[in-house]
């Protein structure tokens, strides 16, 4: 009997913590492809599940959309509320937050549109009054109450439940898109415990954005519904293009950028990103910007809290402040990052909640805050950042208000945005890499928001008292809106994401949906090209990179370049002083001595040779499909035993009348693993792996099997190269 006539449950499968072996499933779905190909054109039911396997990728994008776009919208929703909820409380009902509370309201003004009696401050509510120093410290004492209280159910949930629910995702999804594996990363335990606990990250007044842990929230919806599939169940590579358009989808509902998630996928995230998989991408991060536009989270039809409008050119000559704003970006993007553990998630809540209330500006949320800054100062807004000294306006017409004198208010706003961009440099750097759910885009962001509002009013003032200065002469007359403050915001917030993150292209699309202006796409393109190339001058890897290293992910990383001259021979195993490369002969060994091999090894997978003198090389077997194929036979075939001969020929010879059953495994054998030979430079066998995504290539001498090099060998030769520690290429 030839056991692998029917296949074997569990061959072809991986173990946790392994690569994929990209070229196998590849070949995999292609046979499947063909086989389905071939009978449709049988039998009218056969065509229908042709038909309906073609349409299951668009069905899957569908749902993926549906789905995460649902999740984000009620993260927006219960963050929004529960941010609130750290302030006071509505009498209508507890569930309504601030601004909801709020609209019902007839005896609201517009002067002081946040104050109505249906809304009470905690202090009212126990003190009975807002006035006087004793409400101050109740408000106080109950924000940073509500901040502990938040952040600890948060972390104790990740800790108990889900402990890889931490973090932002994106270095370890990046990983998973590369061919790793890692169970549960994406699971449906991490997807509930992530959802739930974000919403009490964010709402505890941390310096964390919900964006980058919606990238990883929409990968698990991506995987779990990737189940229902049988073509996405079983094959791991064809999951990796779902997962792939799923990261766009997480990008799409944390920003409302559909087109900008797609391009981050592509740029940032993904490993393999085939034609048919931007397609697909473009459809679902659609779908789901669509369903978070139906649920409306905001109440104001937009797809964030941050939009906004501009109405007044820039000048060529504002690109010098640009680029400074771009130089700012870079270098912020550069500061390190430390790992804290669980208690420490409550000291630094407690000194942010402490440090942030007495100033308004870190007391409302990071997404609240950057729509301040970004916000155009018009006749009725009553934020102090627009409390300018009045001047008579002229042009009822136009929108834009010109540039007027700074009032008092305005430098207290100074003042205070100095003090909260402090503050959440180094706080933010303190608080990513804690162990709870946390995103660095909107931290980033804000820090360089405040930045570019800052530098803004700062030039709009110049411009006011100094228009006749040549900088200014020819383009800005009195009583014209030469400097928008707001604009400055945003390229600074451009340009800190992406000395952060190295994002290029993504980014500015990203910032252009994000505030519909299109006349800013060079501004932003200078600041985002000068954050890069400044942050790439003071250190190679983005935030991402770095996150890899630190953790020990097997990951190649494409846009590195390896410029050492070294051989196929100085990396691969077993070196001059190891043992010799433990292979399987193709006719020779019985079941107990391949049994024993797997016991005494750990390789993931054995050469088979013709034979251990002539060393020719035949194929190459993975372990796990070994130990399953000779599990499976002692089971369901009759006789074989430890005396057992193992055959991975094509045709078994002949055997002596008293000897038990041959076990023939020729079926789970890789009949052309790749292979160099010990010459072949380095960098083009680093080149196979990273465009073909192999697990190991074997090297070969005259057609005759020298060594193997592994993934992970190619990682630790790098490290050694760059002067680190080879054996930090160890997933921990």
């Amino acid at each position: 009997m030839d056991l692998l006539d029917e296949p074997v449950p569990g061959v072809g499968t991986y173990e946790d913590f392994n690569t994929i072996d990209w070229v196998r499933e590849k070949s995999k779905d292609r046979d499947r492809h063909r086989e389905i190909a071939t009978k449709s054109k049988e039998s009218a039911l056969a065509l229908m599940k042709s038909i309906s396997d073609a349409f299951s990728g668009w069905l899957l994008m569908l749902l993926v959309g549906l789905m995460s776009g649902a999740l984000a919208g009620g993260i927006d929703i219960s963050a929004h509320w529960m941010t609130d909820l750290k302030e006071g409380v509505c009498l209508n009902g507890f569930w309504f937050n601030h601004e909801h509370c709020c609209w019902n309201s007839n005896e609201t003004t517009f002067q002081e549109r946040d104050k109505c009696p249906n809304w009470k401050s905690w202090a009212e509510l126990i003190v009975g009054t807002n006035e006087g120093p004793f409400a101050y410290i109740m408000n106080y004492l109950m924000y940073v109450c509500w901040a502990l209280l938040f952040s600890f159910l948060a972390v104790s949930l990740v800790r108990a439940f889900a402990p890889y629910a931490c973090g932002s995702g994106i270095p370890e999804i990046k990983t998973i898109l590369s061919g790793f594996i890692i169970r549960g990363y994406l699971g449906k335990w991490t997807l509930m415990i992530k959802t739930i606990t974000l919403v009490l990250a964010v709402s505890s007044g941390l310096s964390l954005g919900k964006e980058g842990p919606l990238v990883h929230v929409a990968c698990c919806c991506g995987n779990i519904l990737c189940h229902l599939f049988t073509k996405y169940r079983k094959n791991e590579a064809k999951r990796r293009e779902v997962l792939s358009a799923a990261a766009a989808v997480g990008v799409s509902v944390a920003f409302g950028a559909p087109i900008g998630g797609v391009l981050f996928s592509l740029e940032e995230v993904s490993y393999y990103f085939p034609l048919k998989t931007l397609w697909r991408s473009f459809f679902a991060a659609l779908v789901a910007a669509f369903t978070l536009r139906s649920i409306n989270p905001f109440g104001n039809s937009r797809l964030v809290l941050f939009y906004v409008e501009f109405h007044s050119p820039w000048h060529l000559l504002e690109l010098i402040p640009f680029v400074l704003l771009g130089i700012f970006g870079g270098i912020w993007g550069t500061t390190r990052l430390g790992h804290y553990p669980v208690l420490e998630v409550l000291f630094v809540t407690a000194v942010t909640a402490l440090l942030a209330f007495p100033n308004s500006y870190t007391r409302m949320s990071t997404s609240e805050l950057i729509s301040e800054l970004f916000n155009d100062c018009g006749l009725l807004d009553s934020s102090q950042l627009c409390n300018y000294a009045n001047v008579s306006v002229t042009k009822s017409s136009s929108d834009a208000l010109p540039d007027r004198p700074a009032g008092q208010d305005v430098y207290t706003a100074m003042w205070q945005l100095s003090l909260a961009l402090v503050f959440k440099m180094l706080i933010t750097v303190v608080t990513f890499g804690m162990k709870v759910p946390s995103g660095l885009f909107i931290p980033s962001m804000a820090v360089g928001a405040i930045a570019g509002r800052l530098l803004g009013v700062g030039m709009e003032q110049l411009a006011y008292y100094h228009h006749d200065w040549v900088i200014f002469r020819g383009w800005c007359s009195p009583g014209a809106d030469c400097i928008t403050p707001g604009l400055y915001a945003m390229v600074g917030a451009t340009a800190c994401l992406g000395g952060v993150t190295r994002m290029t292209v993504s980014l500015v699309v990203i910032m252009f949906e994000l505030t519909g202006g299109l006349e800013y796409i060079v501004p932003l393109m200078a600041a985002t090209m000068t954050s890069k190339w400044v942050a790439d001058a003071l250190g190679r890897e983005g935030i991402y990179e770095a996150h890899i290293r630190l953790n020990g992910y097997p990951f190649l990383e494409s846009k590195e370049e390896f410029s050492h001259k070294t051989l196929a021979m100085d990396v691969m195993r077993p070196r001059r002083s190891d043992p010799p490369l433990s292979v399987i002969t193709q006719d020779g060994m019985s079941v107990e001595e391949v049994e024993s091999l797997i016991a005494e090894t750990s390789y993931s997978g054995f050469p088979v040779v013709v034979s251990h003198e002539s060393q020719r090389l035949v194929g190459f077997v993975q372990r796990r499909d070994l130990v399953i194929s000779i599990e499976n036979a002692r089971q369901r075939q009759e006789g074989v035993v430890s005396a057992s001969r193992i055959f991975f020929t094509e045709y078994t010879p002949p055997q002596p009348p008293n000897s038990p059953p041959p076990l023939k495994l020729r079926g789970i054998m890789d009949l052309s693993p790749f292979t160099v030979t010990d010459h072949t430079a380095m960098d083009i066998v680093v080149d196979i792996f990273r465009k073909l995504g192999l697990r190991q290539c074997l090297v070969t001498h005259n057609g005759r099997l020298l060594g193997i090099i592994t993934k992970k060998d190619i990682l630790k030769h790098m490290a050694q190269m760059a002067n680190r520690d080879p054996d930090s290429i160890l997933f921990n």
